[in-house]
């Protein structure tokens, strides 16, 4: 019962991180939205024993490639500014 609770509240909340990374106009706040939903699913993938898969997803789909497109952000606002 607990678990069914938990999972319902992690996809609400993924969900709307996921909306919020849609419709949101700031480029940070989608970029942290997004890495928001990648972390709420590595949590899901451990609540189904899937641990290996739940690491995979923390370090690639929340941590790497959240930071690749703040690396990638940067580098446009820079090449931008030279125009």
């Amino acid at each position: 019962m607990i678990n069914s609770i938990l999972f319902v509240v992690l996809a609400l909340l993924a969900l709307s991180s996921a909306i919020t990374a849609v419709l949101a106009k700031n480029l940070v706040t989608s970029i942290l939205a997004a890495g928001f939903v990648s972390l709420l699913a590595s949590v899901i993938y451990l609540l189904l024993s899937a641990p290996d898969v739940a690491m995979t997803e923390a370090a690639i789909g929340s941590g790497l490639s959240t930071i690749i497109f703040f690396y990638v952000l940067n580098k446009v606002r820079r090449s931008g500014r030279h125009d």
